[in-house]
């Protein structure tokens, strides 16, 4: 049985999430048979299909000219608004029938 509790980490805590910890802290670890601990064999192998993925992931700088319209908007959509233009431009392009609309 898991028990999730939010415990506010900037306060100090109450005697009754100190008692909650050591009771947690007393109870014995059990492995979910199912869900076995991952080998150091198996852990290396997630790490190399993430390095070799990393260039796929990493993202260019390019520089392009927009309107200011264009801009005011990008920017009033908050922070990370490059992000989101980023995500924007690729649904853009990969649809047809928007670039067909634009050429």
């Amino acid at each position: 049985m898991v028990i999730k509790k939010d415990i506010d980490i900037t306060a100090k805590p109450t005697a009754e999430q100190l008692k909650m910890l050591e009771e947690a802290n007393k109870k014995p670890i059990t492995f979910d048979e199912d869900s076995p601990e991952l080998t150091e064999q198996e852990l290396a192998m997630f790490r190399r299909i993430s390095e070799e993925r990393k260039a796929e992931r990493r993202k260019q700088t390019v520089t392009i000219r927009l309107s200011p319209q264009a801009l005011q908007k990008a920017k009033s959509l908050g922070k990370g608004y490059t992000s989101i233009l980023s995500r924007i431009l690729e649904s853009a392009l990969n649809d047809a029938e928007v670039i067909k609309q634009f050429l």
